[in-house]
Parts: structure tokens; sequence; C-alpha cells
């Protein structure tokens, strides 16, 4: 494993999130969600202003628009967020017959599709699945059957998706070309940590930075070995999910949520993580 002595680790903001999930850096700013408060954050880390918009609903994921404003995915399905009146325009709902199941992480592919999944909350095995909402706003599934859908991520050259369906406890590789995941088969084993793979963003490197959620760390493993490659600690328990900002994208922003049983000062914050010594790729838009 690799370790970097000049490492810090801080948190950031002021923002204490019930469940922090999906960051994503875009145009300067962080952006994220707040799954149980119905928040979408966008965090300023030049001058420190939080935005915070209520859509409503338990919200998994937000990504940006190519034309402007957001797409989220949560309690009702796939929904634009208009960033200036705070509006909301509903998409379409594929599991309107499915109470207990939401949408929870997601994506966009280098060429503008946005991929979605959801969770089945009472954790019932196999009823969830991965969407693909395309630039025409139609909704496809994607994959599946999958339990609790969560981190996904393209590597540099568009032709490899890596994708989290938490309890197998494995990152699983795809062939990805035209919005189509083929050819499906595990790269990476996290059975050796005892936690919950959960949010996931890639490297200029094309390496696998992974959020454990109860596991209190971030892992960076190399998808062609399968090997971890390096581990670092925080002091929260739930870290939910990780991305890659700043002016040059080598500090990693990681979420975290507040454990249900143990009180912890830092539960919930945003951190930042500098001198990893690797940068991260650029987060892709909505096409539609």
């Amino acid at each position: 494993m690799r370790y970097y002595p000049i490492m810090t680790i801080e948190t950031i903001a002021n923002y204490r999130a019930q469940w922090g999930e999906g960051p994503i850096w875009w145009n300067n700013f962080l952006y994220y969600v707040d799954i149980e408060k119905h928040a979408v954050i966008r965090f300023n880390p030049q001058s420190g202003e939080e935005k915070i918009w209520n859509v409503g609903q338990r919200v998994g994921t937000v990504v940006p628009r190519s034309s402007g404003g957001l797409l989220c995915a949560g309690d009702h399905g796939f929904f634009f967020l208009d960033e200036n009146t705070g509006s909301i325009t509903p998409i379409a709902d594929p599991e309107l017959d499915k109470p207990d199941n939401r949408f929870n992480d997601g994506k966009c592919s280098p060429d503008g599709y946005f991929f979605a999944g959801t969770i089945s909350l009472t954790k019932k095995n196999g009823d969830a699945d991965l969407y693909r909402l395309s630039p025409d706003l139609t909704v496809t599934k994607a994959f599946g059957p999958v339990t609790n859908s969560n981190g996904i991520a393209w590597s540099r050259d568009g032709k490899t998706v890596y994708y989290i369906d938490t309890p197998r406890r494995e990152i699983l590789a795809f062939d990805y070309q035209n919005g189509v995941m083929s050819h499906a088969r595990s790269c990476v084993s996290t059975a050796h940590i005892e936690a919950s793979p959960d949010g996931m963003c890639i490297d200029e490197n094309d390496q696998l930075w992974v959020a454990f959620c109860h596991g209190a760390c971030v892992c960076c493993f190399d998808p062609l070995s399968g090997s971890e490659v390096q581990r670092v600690d925080l002091p929260c328990l739930e870290t939910t999910a990780c991305a890659f900002g700043g002016d040059d994208l080598s500090e990693l922003y990681v979420t975290t949520g507040i454990h249900k049983s143990v009180i912890e000062e830092h539960g919930g914050r945003l951190f930042v993580i500098k001198g990893l010594g690797v940068k991260g790729q650029k987060g892709h838009s909505f096409a539609g």
C-alpha cells in the first residue's frame, strides 16, 4: 500500500447531514444530497457558502445537466431541479409498484446518460434494479436484479463501467458502449473489509475509491489486479461516498452520515482529504 505523510483530513462547511451521499464536483462547486433530510446541497469551497434545496422527498443522488440545472433521483423517481427557482419537474418513476424501494446512488456516463439504481429498504434480496435515463427521457433497465444499488464510475476511455451492489461486497466491471452495459464480471472483492461498500469515484489512473459505510474509511482499489492500494481512515463510522474536486481535482471530498446509536463528533459532516498524491477524473453531465 502507498502512504503519504503530507496527507491531511479535515471537516469543512457547516451543514451536518443526517445521511450525506452522492457528491459530485461541477463548475467549482461540490454538489451532494442529504437523503433523510430531503435536501440537495451546493457547497462553494472558496466562499464557504452553502445553498440548500428541500425537494420534498428522500433524494439519493444529484448530477448536473449540460443545459443547466440539476437532475436527481429519489423516492418518486427521476426529476429535474431548477437551481434558480428551486422548482421540481417530475420525469418518470419506474418503480411505482414498489413502495418499499427508493432511488439511491447514481452518476452520468461520459456520453450523457444518467444511471441510477434503487434500494430495497426492507432488504428484500433482488428486488431492486439499476436504471438508465436517456437524453430523450426514456427509462430502461440497465442491470439487475440488485438489492442495494450504489457507486458507479467509468474508466477514462469510457469503455468500462464499474458498479457496486452493496450486499455482494464486490465491484463489478462491465463493457460499456452507447449506453449499454455488457459482460458483467467481478473485478474487486471487498470481503476482507468488515463494512459495506457504498459510494465510489475514479482517479486519473483508473483506480477506484470506495467509501465504506459502517467502516470509517475510504479505500482505493486497482480494478486490474483486484488489490487494495491504499486505505484512509476517517473519524466517522458512516462514511458514505466520495468525489474528487478542487481546482486540479486533487482533493477527495467525503460525505458521511449520523450513526443510529454511536454518538460521534463529526457524524454527518463533509470531509476533505488533501495530499493523496493523485487526481481524479472530471464528472459528467446529463445530455438531456
